[in-house]
């Protein structure tokens, strides 16, 4: 017999049960994924795909996001409303049962929504909970109709406010502060750029975006939907052929929205959508795109006599060298492995697409003969290429040259075999990397010198970087292999650190090692491994004394300068003396400009720039994946002139050029 008393007892007084919203105040990560800025930001995107969810049903054409001077958000539709009469299993105006129970929408059958990106149904009631005031108004049946909530509750019914001759639903909400501690500030951009995608995604749909405070105002409108996105995407990237491939075919229940096009690129974009929601990992529509486009580009390169019989056939990885392609799936019951929807689940969709490419693509290289052969010969270079470095990888391989036993030679390692507490220092030219190597911590602290400009690796492919000196010495540093070796897994460092000189040229290889990592080791960037070192422009030297006083900005000199003036200020002097002189009764003995990291010492080195305890270092990292690739391409591509236009554009913003 069970002791109910007993401090092991485990009966139904000790479950608890959270009802209504009260499990998404108590657990808000489980329903957006945390409380920090991209949680915050998820509450706009709920209520932005509801109203993407009415376009795709063919009732909405235009969304505004409006950023309130008071800290809210306002997100307006044109769609149909939420139907606001009385809802037949909770009693309550079928609005309020909208906000207010999870699960309840019109995206789990009935006929509310053929295809939706909502998949949990959850959206507007999350967004509800966890804020502190909302303020939801229906336009529908020529009345307004208007309810407030404060942390998910309502405070009074639906009711009529007005009349109205439109149809829609707005929304008004102001984050709650208890829930969103770090920030309940929503960031332009973000939104920005979302709302750029739902246009691009839904074709003829308006998206705009409206900051109140600063008065900035934003919209998108692309009648051409994917095509649109495709040419976007390829801005500063020399195209194949202006034409790009297009088809739109439903297959059963399924509507397969596929664009393509190829450039001179040695890297391959593809995105995948399910009913507008990004799938980074793709899924079963990416399967059967990559299927039927390394089956049809070979059938075509053998029928026109272009791929030898006893040649082998491209690979995938050839046929998709250079190509741009968005893959737009949307389908009434999508299944993702994930609560994130990175990637689509369905098996059928497969099918779908490699049916409607297999047919469309095969037409339209028939049709386009000329665009079909330099799809081929691009993808014949590639092969070759691919050959050429599999012969290079294997060669360095065979050699033991990639192998841990044996590192480079120029890099100082640290005696720590700890990668969470080691760093790798990349340093510019032999003269700092000897004064690093002099000064660091050699516990933790590993230098590896670099000779001259690294190789830009956008222009260049695998066997040419594994040629390069100083490419190879990074990359057997690391010990993480390249590309199809690559293992993030035997990262020897946690802090990877690119220290180069304050001027144009530090600039320059700044960005040719940054390229490098983002192209072939994303995932160190993605784990926050990879950081730039930000060494002083100025030392300040006082009078008579050996200490220094160090400015790693302009901004921070004229701090240093507007003190010493208010101080003087104090004193009753005057203030209409020279910088130099007022440096001087400051008691400044020399201002010294730092042109490099070779004009410091072995001990500035390390108390200004790898001291741990005193150093700047700035993380970086990628918020938008997309507008990084287009500024790397931009930056370090082939295209001069989109170059010139970056740096003419910017020039204004530089106070003063090293040259």
């Amino acid at each position: 017999m069970v002791n109910k008393t007993s401090k092991n007892s485990y009966s139904s007084d000790q479950i608890t049960v959270l009802e209504g919203l009260e499990p998404v105040r108590k657990r808000p990560g489980m329903y957006i994924g945390g409380t920090g800025s991209e949680g915050l930001h998820h509450l706009v995107w709920e209520i932005v795909d509801n109203g993407i969810d009415e376009a795709l049903a063919g009732y909405a054409t235009e969304i505004v996001v409006t950023l309130l001077s008071d800290g809210g958000v306002r997100v307006l539709d044109n769609g149909r409303g939420i139907p606001t009469d009385i809802h037949p299993k909770t009693g309550k105006s079928t609005v309020e049962t909208v906000l207010t129970v999870l699960h309840a929408g019109g995206k789990f059958g009935g006929g509310g929504y053929k295809v939706s990106g909502g998949l949990h149904g959850v959206g507007v009631s999350v967004v509800n909970a966890l804020s502190s005031l909302l303020i939801v108004r229906v336009f529908r049946d020529g009345k307004t109709y208007q309810q407030t909530y404060e942390k998910g509750a309502p405070k009074a019914d639906l009711k009529v406010v007005d009349k109205s001759d439109k149809t829609g639903t707005e929304i008004t909400f102001y984050p709650d502060e208890s829930i969103f501690k770090e920030t309940t500030e929503f960031n332009y951009d973000i939104i920005l750029d979302r709302l750029r995608h739902a246009a691009y995604l839904t074709k003829r749909i308006r998206t705009t975006l409206i900051d109140q405070t600063s008065g900035r105002k934003y919209s998108f409108y692309f009648d051409g939907g994917i095509q649109s996105y495709v040419k976007h995407l390829n801005i500063g990237k020399e195209v194949l052929d202006e034409d790009i491939f297009y088809v739109d075919k439903t297959v059963v229940d399924t509507q397969v929205e596929i664009a393509l096009q190829y450039t001179d690129a040695y890297t391959e974009t593809i995105k995948t959508f399910a009913n507008n929601v990004l799938n980074p990992d793709g899924g079963t529509h990416l399967t059967g795109f990559r299927s039927a486009l390394t089956r049809v580009i070979n059938d075509y390169a053998r029928k026109q006599g272009i791929l030898k019989e006893k040649e082998e056939n491209l690979t995938g990885e050839d046929t998709r060298e250079g190509l741009t392609a968005i893959i737009l799936v949307k389908l009434p019951d999508p299944q993702f492995e994930g609560q994130t929807k990175n990637k689509l689940g369905n098996p059928e969709v497969r099918g779908y697409v490699e049916a409607v490419l297999g047919e469309y693509l095969n037409y339209y290289l028939e049709e386009h003969p000329a665009i079909g052969r330099k799809i081929v010969s691009k993808a014949l270079l590639s092969a070759r290429a691919r050959k050429a470095a599999r012969a290079a990888r294997e060669n360095i391989i065979r050699k033991g040259i990639l192998d841990g036993a044996s590192m480079p030679g120029k890099l100082a390692d640290c005696s720590s075999k700890d990668p969470e507490n080691s760093e790798l220092y990349l340093v510019e030219g032999d003269s700092a990397g000897g004064s690093a190597k002099s000064g660091r911590d050699s516990k933790t602290q590993a230098i590896l010198p670099l000779r001259g400009k690294v190789l830009n690796v956008e222009r260049a492919r695998l066997d040419k970087m594994l040629a390069n000196n100083e490419i190879l010495s990074l990359i057997k540093a690391l010990g993480v292999g390249i590309e199809e070796s690559y293992d993030i897994k035997g990262l020897r460092y946690h802090r990877i650190i690119i220290m180069t000189d304050a001027d144009v040229d530090g600039a320059h290889i700044s960005t040719l090692l940054m390229t490098f990592f983002f192209r072939f080791m994303k995932s160190i960037i993605d784990e926050g491994h990879l950081y730039l070192a930000k060494p002083p422009l100025y030392e300040l030297v006082k009078q008579g004394r050996k200490s220094s006083i160090y400015a790693y900005s302009d901004e921070e000199l004229d701090e240093i300068i507007a003190k010493a003036t208010t101080e003087r200020q104090k004193d009753g002097k005057t203030t209409n003396e020279s910088k130099d002189e007022r440096f001087r009764q400051a008691g400044f003995a020399e201002q010294k400009r730092y042109k490099g990291l070779g004009e410091m010492d072995a001990e500035q080195l390390f108390e200004t720039t790898m001291n741990p305890e005193k150093r700047v270092l700035i993380k970086v990292n990628v918020e938008d994946a997309e507008k990084a690739d287009a500024i790397f391409n931009k930056l370090m591509g082939t295209e001069v002139e989109l170059r010139k236009n970056f740096i003419q554009s910017r020039a204004k913003f530089v106070k003063d050029l090293d040259i």
